[in-house]
C-alpha cells in the first residue's frame, strides 16, 4: 500500500513539474506573439511621428500598457492614424482595452474572436468596411462597445454578443446595421446592460418584447425604419433617456407611470396617435419631451413650466390649437377609438373640435352623429361599449374589418338605433337582444352565438399533458448528481496538484519579469478628469458615452469623462470638424424653447444659443416637412457656400447638424438682429430709428458682400434672395448678409444659367421672373430694391398701399422724377439737412440704375461699392479688427487693397517642396476676422461640438 502511494505520489510530482515547464514555455511563446502582434500592427498603421513606437519592447511605445510583458492596452485614439488592422489582433489574449477611435483607419475589422479579457472596445469614427460574424465570440469580460460612424457594409448584430453578458454599454450609432434588433437584448442574456445606442441605422420591425425588464438608462433608435407599437417601454423602470424619432411606430403612448426616472423622451416625427397620457405629463423628473410630427389625438398636453417641449401646434390632431377640455362628443369618440387601438386613418381626419365638420365616417343631424359608417377600414380590435353614448345614433355600420370580441349589450338602450351591421368580422358570443324592427346583420362572423375558450385554461401546456415525464426527470436528475459526486471524488487530487503548478508558474512569471504598473497617459486631443476616488487605474469612474454615461472600470485617456463629475457639460468634439452634436444645440438653445426664438422664415426658425463659456450662436432649424427635396437643397447649398467664402460681410457658418430628420444650421450670433426689423418694425421693437450715415454704412456693407460673392471669390456666386431679413446687424450695427440657401454658382462670362423660379417677390429682377434665367445682376436688381427701402422706409411690396403704390420700384422711379415729390417720399424718421439730401439724391439715382429693368442697364456690385464707400466719410471700423493685420490702408481703392492682400496672403502658403510659394484656392476665404463678431476670448473649436 504505501509503496504505491510513493508511486503515485512521484506520478504527481512529475506531472506538475512537466505542466510548469509546459506553461513556462508557453508564458515566453505568448511574449514573443505580443511582440510579433505589436509589429504587425505598426506596419499596418504607420503610426505618425507623433507616436513614439520605436522601441523594439512594445510595452515601451506611447499610449501602449502592459503587464508581465503582455499588452493589456492599446489606447491610440485621437491621432489621425490611417492604414488598417491586422488579422493577428485576437492573438493578443490578455487585451484589456482596445481604444482606436477618431482616425482614419479603413479595411475590414479583423476577428477579434477569443479576446476573454477585453472589456473596453473603441472603434468609433474610422473608414471600416466590415466586420465579421464571429467578431463578439468568446469576449466575456466585455463591458463597453463603441463603433459609431463607420461605413460598414449591411450587417446584422451577430449572436456572437451574447458571449458578452457582462456589457454595459453598446453603441453602434451610424454603422449600416440592417434587419431586426436581436431578442436576445434581454435582462436574462444583458442583466448589466444601461446603454443601447443603435440611432440612425437600418433597422426595421417592431421593439422586441425581450425588451421588458431591461435595466436600460438610455436608449437610442432614432432615425430609422422601426414601427409598431411601445408599449415594451412601460416595462423598463430604469430608463432616463429615450430616443425614438424619426421612425414609423404608432399606436398609443404605454402608461409612463413606472418610469419615475425618465427625463429625456423624443419621439417625434412617427405615427402616434391616441391622446398623450396624463402618466407621461405628470411625471417629476421630465425634463425634455418631442412630441412634434405625430397625430396625437384630444387634448393638447399642459406640462410643467420646467418641461422644455417641442410640440408644434399644427402637426398633430389635437382637439384644440392649446390645452383645453375637447367637446363630449370628440370624447366619446377617442373612446370608441381606443377600442380599436386608436386607428391612423381616424387620426388623420378627425381634425378640430366638432365632429359634425368633415370628420370621416361620421353624419350629423342638427350637432347629432346619426350615423357612422366604418365599413372596410381594416378596423382591430373591438366595439366599444362607448358607442352607446351616441344616443342619436341611428345606423351603426362597422362590417368587412377584423374586430373581435362581443357584441357590447349597452347597444341595445339606443332607440333610436335601426340598422347595426357588424358582418365579416371575428366576432363571437351571445348577441344581444336588440328590438325586433332593428336590421341586425351578424354573418360573416363564424363564432357567433358561441362562446370563445381561452387555450391556456384547459390546465396543460402546449405540446403536452400536464405533468408528463416528470418522475423520470426526477431520476434522471439523481443520476446526474451521484457521476458528479464520483467525478469529484477522482478529481479533486489532481486539481490541488495542478492549482499548485499554475499559482508556482504565475509567481515565476512576476519574478523574471517585475510587472510594471503603467500611469494613465493623456491624449492631446482628449479631454480627461481624474476619478471622483483617487486609486490605481482600476478605480471606477464614469465616462460618456455618446451622450450617457455608464461605469466599464478604470478610465479611458482617449475618452471624454462625463460632466457629471464636475457638473460642466462636457461634449464629446472633434478639432476641425463643423458637424455638432443635436444634443448640444438642444442643450444651449434650452431644447429649442419659444423665449430663444429669434426670428421665423419659410424654412425653419431660428434660435438663440449660449455656450458655457458665453459664446453666443444662432441656430436655424429646418422644419421637418421641407427637409425632403427644395428644403434639403437649400440646406446643402448653404452648407456648400458657406464653407468656401468668408468675408466680414457674410455671416460665418460654424457647424451643421444632421440628426434623422434634424437638420440644423448654426451661425455667429448678430446681436441686432434684421435690417427689416430696424427699418420696418422699429416702434414696435422698441428700437431707435437708423441714422442715415448708418443706413449708409449699411449699404456699404452689404454692397461689399455681394461685391466679393460675385467677383473676390474663388468661384462667382449669386445670391438670388438678397432682402432686409437676410441683413443681419452686430451690436456695432455693421451689417453681414445671410441666407444662402438660394446661392446659385455664376456662369463664367456673360452668360446667364437658368433655374427654378425662388427668392422673393418684390425683390425679383424682372428678366427672372419671367425666364427663370439668371446672372449676377438678379442680386444688382435687389439690392437696388433695398437701398429704395432705405430711403423711403418702406417696403418692397406692401399690400397695405394703394394699389398704384404697392409695388416700390414702380412707385418709386415714378415720384423720383420730380425733387417735390421725391423729398416728401424720404423717410420721416430721417433727418434731413441740405448735406443729407445730397447723399440720399445720390444713393436714390444708384438705387435706379440698379433697378433697371434689363441686366445689361444694372452696374456692377463693384460701382456700387465706389459710389458708396464715397459717400462714407472717413468709412473705419469702430474697433481694430484681425484685417488690420494685412496692413491695408482703407483710404486705397478696392483693387490696391486687394493686391496688397493677395500679396500678404501668399506668404502664409509656403510649399514645403521649395522656395516658391503656391496661393491656395482658398485665399479669398480669410477675409473673415480671426473671432466672429460677440465670440468669447476663450472660445475653441470645441466649444462648436
Amino acid at each position: 500500500m504505501n509503496t504505491l502511494l510513493g508511486l503515485k505520489l512521484v506520478s504527481f510530482i512529475i506531472l506538475g513539474i512537466s505542466a510548469f515547464l509546459i506553461l513556462s514555455v508557453e508564458c515566453q511563446d505568448n511574449n514573443d506573439d505580443d511582440v510579433s502582434v505589436m509589429l504587425a500592427l505598426k506596419k499596418s498603421l504607420n503610426p505618425s511621428q507623433d507616436l513614439d513606437w520605436l522601441d523594439p519592447d512594445p510595452c515601451k511605445w506611447d499610449h501602449v500598457g502592459c503587464s508581465g510583458k503582455r499588452v493589456t492596452r492599446i489606447q491610440i485614439g485621437h491621432n489621425n492614424i490611417q492604414g488598417t488592422l491586422p488579422q493577428e489582433l485576437s492573438k493578443l489574449t490578455k487585451l484589456e482595452r482596445l481604444e482606436l477611435q477618431w482616425n482614419n483607419i479603413s479595411g475590414p475589422l479583423p476577428s477579434l474572436s477569443g479576446l476573454s479579457s477585453l472589456q473596453v472596445l473603441l472603434l468609433s469614427n474610422n473608414q471600416f468596411s466590415s466586420i465579421p460574424a464571429d467578431f463578439f465570440t468568446d469576449m466575456s469580460s466585455l463591458q463597453s462597445v463603441e463603433i459609431d460612424n463607420n461605413p460598414f457594409a449591411g450587417w446584422e448584430i451577430p449572436e456572437s454578443l451574447r458571449n458578452a453578458s457582462s456589457l454595459k454599454n453598446f453603441s453602434a450609432n451610424s454603422a449600416n446595421i440592417t434587419g431586426k434588433i436581436p431578442s436576445f437584448f434581454s435582462p436574462d442574456e444583458f442583466p448589466g446592460l444601461v446603454n443601447l445606442h443603435l440611432a440612425l441605422n437600418n433597422l426595421e420591425g417592431e421593439l422586441p418584447s425581450s425588451f421588458s425588464g431591461l435595466l436600460l438608462e438610455s436608449l437610442w433608435l432614432n432615425g430609422q425604419k422601426l414601427s409598431g407599437g411601445i408599449d415594451v417601454l412601460q416595462n423598463m423602470t430604469m430608463l432616463k433617456e429615450v430616443w425614438l424619432h424619426s421612425n414609423g411606430f404608432s399606436g398609443p403612448l404605454p402608461d409612463f407611470s413606472g418610469l419615475k426616472d425618465l427625463e429625456v423622451l423624443s419621439i417625434r416625427d412617427n405615427s402616434f396617435t391616441g391622446p398623450v397620457p396624463t402618466s407621461l405629463v405628470n411625471l417629476e423628473l421630465l425634463k425634455v419631451v418631442n412630441l412634434t410630427n405625430n397625430l396625437f389625438q384630444g387634448p393638447m398636453p399642459k406640462f410643467k413650466d420646467s418641461v422644455s417641449v417641442d410640440l408644434t401646434k399644427d402637426t398633430n390632431s389635437f382637439c384644440l390649437p392649446q390645452p383645453g377640455d375637447c367637446d363630449p362628443r370628440v370624447n366619446t369618440l377617442l373612446s370608441i377609438a381606443k377600442a380599436m387601438d386608436y386607428p391612423r386613418k381616424f387620426a388623420e381626419n378627425w381634425k378640430g373640435n366638432d365632429p359634425c365638420v368633415d370628420w370621416f365616417g361620421l353624419t350629423c343631424t342638427n350637432g347629432n352623429i346619426t350615423i357612422v359608417n366604418f365599413q372596410k377600414m381594416g378596423l382591430s380590435g373591438t366595439i366599444s361599449p362607448e358607442f352607446a353614448s351616441l344616443k342619436s345614433l341611428q345606423r351603426l355600420i362597422i362590417a368587412d374589418n377584423n374586430l373581435t370580441g362581443t357584441i357590447p349589450k349597452e347597444l341595445t338602450t339606443l332607440t333610436g338605433l335601426t340598422e347595426l351591421d357588424v358582418s365579416n368580422n371575428q366576432i363571437y358570443g351571445k348577441v344581444p337582444a336588440f328590438r325586433s324592427n332593428m336590421i341586425l346583420k351578424t354573418s360573416g362572423n363564424p363564432d357567433i352565438g358561441k362562446e370563445k375558450i381561452d387555450a391556456t385554461s384547459q390546465g396543460g401546456t402546449p405540446g403536452g399533458s400536464p405533468g408528463s415525464s416528470s418522475d423520470d426527470g426526477n431520476a434522471q436528475a439523481a443520476r446526474k448528481k451521484s457521476n458528479r459526486w464520483i467525478g469529484i471524488v477522482v478529481f479533486s487530487v489532481i486539481g490541488g496538484v495542478f492549482m499548485l503548478c499554475l499559482i508556482g508558474v504565475a509567481a515565476f512569471c512576476l519574478y523574471k519579469n517585475k510587472q510594471k504598473h503603467f500611469s494613465r497617459v493623456q491624449s492631446p486631443n482628449a479631454v480627461v478628469m481624474h476619478p471622483r476616488h483617487s486609486g490605481s487605474d482600476n478605480d471606477s469612474v464614469k465616462i460618456t458615452v455618446a451622450g450617457s454615461s455608464v461605469s466599464v472600470g478604470a478610465v479611458s485617456e482617449t475618452h471624454t469623462i462625463s460632466a457629471s463629475e464636475t457638473g460642466d457639460n462636457v461634449q464629446m468634439v472633434e478639432a476641425g470638424n463643423m458637424v455638432i452634436s443635436i444634443q448640444v444645440l438642444k442643450n444651449v438653445t434650452n431644447n429649442f424653447s419659444e423665449e430663444n426664438i429669434l426670428g421665423q422664415g419659410g424654412f425653419g426658425t431660428v434660435y438663440k444659443g449660449e455656450l458655457h463659456d458665453g459664446t453666443k450662436i444662432a441656430v436655424k432649424r429646418m422644419e421637418n416637412g421641407i427637409i425632403t427635396g427644395k428644403g434639403l437643397t437649400e440646406f446643402k447649398s448653404e452648407i456648400a457656400v458657406l464653407t468656401k467664402v468668408r468675408h466680414r460681410h457674410l455671416v460665418g457658418l460654424l457647424g451643421y447638424c444632421l440628426d434623422g430628420n434634424e437638420k440644423l444650421l448654426v451661425y455667429e450670433y448678430m446681436p441686432q438682429g434684421t435690417l427689416s426689423q430696424h427699418l420696418f418694425n422699429w416702434t414696435e421693437e422698441g428700437l431707435k430709428p437708423l441714422e442715415w450715415t448708418k443706413r449708409l454704412t449699411i449699404a456699404l456693407d452689404v454692397a461689399r458682400g455681394v461685391e466679393y460673392l460675385h467677383s473676390l471669390a474663388h468661384q462667382s456666386f449669386i445670391h438670388r434672395d438678397l432682402k432686409p431679413s437676410n441683413i443681419l446687424l452686430g451690436d456695432d450695427m455693421r451689417a453681414k448678409v445671410a441666407d444662402f440657401g438660394l446661392v446659385r454658382l455664376a456662369p463664367e462670362g456673360k452668360g446667364s444659367i437658368e433655374t427654378r423660379i425662388a427668392g422673393t417677390f418684390g425683390y425679383l429682377a424682372p428678366e427672372y421672373a419671367v425666364t427663370g434665367r439668371v446672372t449676377t445682376k438678379v442680386d444688382v436688381f435687389s439690392f437696388g430694391v433695398i437701398l429704395m427701402e432705405l430711403i423711403t422706409g418702406r417696403k418692397a411690396l406692401d399690400e397695405s398701399q394703394p394699389e398704384e403704390s404697392m409695388h416700390l420700384v414702380t412707385w418709386f422711379r415714378r415720384i423720383h422724377l420730380n425733387k417735390d415729390t421725391f423729398r416728401k417720399a424720404i423717410d420721416p424718421a430721417i433727418d434731413l439737412s441740405e448735406e443729407t439730401l445730397a447723399s440720399v439724391s445720390t444713393v436714390a439715382e444708384l438705387a435706379g440704375h440698379c433697378s433697371a429693368r434689363e441686366p445689361y442697364q444694372r452696374p456692377d456690385m463693384g460701382h456700387a461699392v465706389n459710389v458708396l464707400s464715397s459717400l462714407v466719410e472717413l468709412w473705419k471700423p469702430s474697433d481694430e479688427c484681425s484685417e488690420d493685420i494685412y496692413g491695408i490702408d482703407l483710404d486705397m481703392s478696392l483693387p490696391q487693397a486687394l493686391k496688397k492682400w493677395q500679396a500678404y496672403e501668399g506668404t502664409n502658403h509656403m510649399d514645403s517642396s521649395s522656395s516658391s510659394y503656391l496661393p491656395s484656392l482658398d485665399n479669398t476665404q480669410t477675409s473673415i476676422p480671426t473671432r466672429p463678431y460677440g465670440f468669447a476670448e476663450s472660445f475653441t473649436s470645441s466649444d462648436g461640438r
